[in-house]
């Protein structure tokens, strides 16, 4: 249920970026070339537009780790996030610490994923 909702923020937020960079010069100047319509949405305005959402994207892995903890201790479901929860609650400190450390290394995974991504997106940013 609550990947229905995160979607739906998914598609909010790109709708809201698309809107913003067909408004742009660039994307009307690619039309007054006479580029085609599907050209211009798919090459131009789609490439800048996934930029906000490459970083959301990025961003929400933390969340997922969080995620875990709260649905596999409802539902009794053995996994990492019951580990880490009856870690904890017993104060098994190695376990804590080394379930914080894999989150620690699964956020700076999905920052290097998103800074690939950036490059692939955008080829600005490959120059630099």
């Amino acid at each position: 249920m609550a990947s229905f909702g995160s979607l739906a923020g998914v598609s909010r937020y790109m709708r809201s970026a698309m809107l913003g960079v067909i408004g742009q010069d660039y994307i009307t100047t690619a039309r007054a070339k006479g580029l085609s319509e599907r050209v211009v949405i798919w090459k131009h305005a789609l490439r800048n537009a996934l930029l906000p959402l490459i970083t959301l994207v990025g961003f929400s892995i933390p969340g997922l780790i969080g995620g875990s903890v709260i649905f596999e201790t409802i539902f009794a479901i053995p996994g990492m996030g019951q580990l880490f929860y009856q870690g904890v609650m017993s104060r098994d400190y190695p376990v804590v610490m080394g379930i914080l450390v894999i989150g620690a290394f699964l956020t700076l995974l999905g920052n290097l994923i998103a800074d690939i991504s950036y490059a692939l997106a955008d080829p600005r940013i490959r120059q630099q």
